[in-house]
């Protein structure tokens, strides 16, 4: 499985010390891979990819200054970045967002192997935003769940005033913020910059920052099937 000490030098290379959690990581990593052989939680299942693409990449987001505080994480999956995070940051609040229940299954396992609390919401954002979670959160972030003028309206609406969204993208995130921009002032949002990281795999990986400047209207998030045939712009 992942080698804790080459985990260790990679992320030692962005400036991020993972030695304190390092044996964790890796005993998520043997669990994601465990349990994707009955529910499929990722297609990432090799030692490095899980370190780069999942791992890493997931760091990458975690030490940033502004994620803090009560964070949700949209669609999180299998758990990337948010349990990440958690173990990075254990000091902040965790909310997984995550609409199907076999996932939101591995999530509760893995969370209570690990030592990790959080709270699981087991529902789309859209519907999680218009509820308990509506402008809940200083950080809502998401990776690999649609493109940006989608995902703003999944995300700024569980946004306080004063917080931020960040989206996680890769190599096309400058043509996705053109389309988004729209979107984003309409939701209360403002861009205020970008960071941009090559992975150890040489990918790209591109961080977006938005900070919500005023209240969403209540007429966002629309119902999900709107939201995907007519995005926001």
């Amino acid at each position: 499985m992942i080698e804790p000490q080459r985990l260790i030098q990679k992320a030692a290379g962005y400036g991020i010390d993972a030695a304190p959690i390092a044996e964790s990581l890796a005993r998520y990593a043997s669990m994601l891979v465990s349990y994707n052989e009955k529910v499929n939680l990722t297609a990432i299942t090799d030692a490095e990819g899980i370190e780069n693409k999942h791992f890493i990449d997931s760091l990458l987001l975690a030490g940033c200054p502004e994620v803090r505080g009560k964070m949700v994480d949209v669609g999180t999956g299998a758990g990337f970045p948010g349990i990440v995070t958690k173990l990075y940051k254990p000091e902040m609040e965790l909310t997984l967002l995550e609409p199907t229940g076999k996932r939101v299954d591995f999530l509760r396992y893995a969370c209570a192997q690990l030592g990790i609390e959080a709270e699981f919401a087991k529902e789309r954002a859209e519907e999680a935003a218009r509820k308990r979670w509506r402008e809940a959160f200083d950080v809502a972030t998401a990776r690999a769940v649609a493109a940006l003028p989608v995902l703003a309206e999944y995300c700024l609406p569980l946004v306080r005033v004063g917080g931020m969204f960040i989206a996680m993208k890769g190599s096309g995130a400058e043509e996705e913020l053109k389309a988004a921009r729209g979107a984003v002032e309409k939701l209360g949002g403002k861009y205020c910059g970008r960071r941009l990281f090559t992975l150890p795999d040489g990918s790209v990986r591109t961080l977006l920052f938005f900070q919500k400047i005023s209240h969403t209207s209540p007429v966002y998030p629309r119902n999900g099937g709107k939201i995907a045939k007519a995005p926001l712009c």
